[in-house]
């Protein structure tokens, strides 16, 4: 397989990339840093999409859809908003053939077109809170684009939601963080992630607070996998989005935004990618189980047959390649690189001997099984590989994550992994410094790991690494 990937510990960035194009993920688009998403690739952001989507709707969502195309004038009603996205947008002037009367910006985010029509169909207590999210693409022109981490055009759910007090709108703002993303990113990508409060200089354009879920990278590099902001009334008062309280008074709403991407993709390939190829969690993967035939003849394509729908009876997602035209060691490269999660592999001697061969991806194990065990055995390996997929993320975190005193110790620290250094001995002054090389504060987590409720409560602690 080194001949197929760069080895990962030899040229990190080249195995992703040689990762992305042998297993058929995506390839560029003719536009400079868009991207093309291949049935493999899509096939993850679909099983990614419905999870997330069963979770949001949980949590009392209701899926809407908004045009891509914003006024600008939207933009430049929150000054920090637009400040924050203009060197990042995409402007249309011109339409029809005619200089328009007014610049168009392509959707970067849609705070903004959400808080013009909230302002509509909001107008009593009785309205709230109002919680909308919508599965769109943004664009955001990228000077340094690398595919699914930062690409100009990318895909991803926005939610949008207004409450009638700040305390109702942080507390639905922690729920989407823990009870969607985090549940999410754990228990169905199998990725461990830190929840905390971003710093002032990391918000959200706009927002009051930011919380963000980091994720360590097989490199040791940190990767933002989710946001969720807490606006206040900035968009309230700037979109004029106001209610009727049960006393009779009017007040500006107090609203929220959160939103995870297609740089979920990317997390996933460079947190359990290996030098064989990607290695997806079998809760997570489009197909869980491949039952392949190594030889025909003999009756292998029939056993083969049987074997499939008897795993597809036991709610496994499974599919048969029989395409014995095909030499098997190339198939089963293609399956490696692909990262489906078990093998079932018949041939003729296997079937004279009564069993099946099963080739569990994430551990490498290869064993054989009586064919009529081949369903128990399958489904015991998908959950115990899930689990391990889990435990191997969170022991390279650990591995690579020290406790540091002094903002000195963090940055030398943060070259090969994560520090964890008293926010007090960083500070505003010392994030600037960090930011200067390369490194930045990722969260800040209370010393029990928990999300802090403000940026100055005693004994912060900051996470520093280098980032994608």
């Amino acid at each position: 397989m080194a001949r197929v990937l760069t080895p990962r510990a030899e040229d990190f960035p080249r195995w992703y990339q040689d990762l992305i194009a042998k297993a058929q993920l995506a390839d560029n688009g003719p536009v400079r840093g868009t991207m093309v998403i291949r049935p493999t690739g899509y096939a993850l952001w679909e099983r990614m999409q419905g999870e997330m989507d069963a979770r949001i709707k949980a949590a009392g969502a209701e899926n809407a859809y908004f045009p891509l195309f914003i006024p600008e004038s939207y933009l430049r009603r929150e000054a920090q908003h637009v400040e924050g996205f203009s060197p990042e947008l995409a402007v249309v002037t011109h339409a029809g053939g005619k200089e328009l009367a007014e610049p168009i910006v392509v959707r970067p985010t849609s705070e903004t077109i959400f808080g013009e029509f909230m302002a509509k169909w909001v107008d009593s207590y009785r309205d709230l809170p109002l919680l909308l999210n919508q599965w769109a693409n943004v664009v955001r022109w990228e000077l340094r684009p690398r595919t699914f981490l930062r690409t100009t055009e990318f895909l991803w759910q926005e939610g949008h939601t207004a409450h009638a007090t700040e305390a109702d709108a942080a507390t639905y703002a922690r729920r989407i963080l823990h009870d969607v993303y985090e549940d999410f990113m754990v228990n169905l990508l199998a990725i461990p992630v830190v929840p905390g409060r971003k710093t002032v200089g990391e918000r959200f354009a706009g927002a009051t607070n930011t919380m963000t879920l980091e994720a360590m990278m097989g490199d040791g590099k940190a990767l933002q996998m989710g946001t969720s902001h807490e606006l206040g009334q900035n968009f309230a008062k700037a979109f004029d989005i106001t209610y009727s309280s049960a006393a009779g008074g009017l007040e500006h709403c107090w609203t929220t935004s959160w939103g995870s991407t297609t740089r979920m993709i990317g997390g996933l390939i460079m947190v359990h990618g290996d030098d064989s190829g990607l290695r997806v969690p079998p809760r997570l993967a489009p197909v869980q189980a491949n039952v392949m035939v190594v030889k025909a003849g003999e009756g292998v394509a029939e056993a083969a047959a049987k074997l499939r729908d008897e795993l597809a009876a036991a709610g496994v997602r499974v599919t048969l390649d029989d395409r014995a035209d095909v030499p098997f060691g190339r198939r089963a490269v293609d399956a490696e690189l692909k990262g489906i999660p078990v093998r079932i592999e018949v041939g003729p001697r296997d079937l004279a001997a009564g069993n099946a061969v099963l080739v569990r991806r994430i551990t490498g194990a290869k064993a054989p099984v009586a064919l009529g065990e081949v369903a128990t055995a399958v489904t015991a390996a998908l959950k115990a590989d899930q689990q391990q997929l889990f435990d191997d993320a969170l022991a390279l975190r650990e591995a690579r994550t020290v406790d540091v005193p002094t903002l000195g110790d963090a940055l030398e620290a943060a070259q090969t992994g994560w520090a964890r250094v008293p926010w007090s001995a960083v500070g505003v002054a010392g994030e600037a410094e960090a930011n200067g090389k390369a490194v930045t504060v990722r969260c800040l987590i209370r010393p029990d790991g928990t999300v802090p409720d403000t940026d100055d409560e005693p004994d912060l602690v900051a996470i520093l690494a280098r980032a994608y």
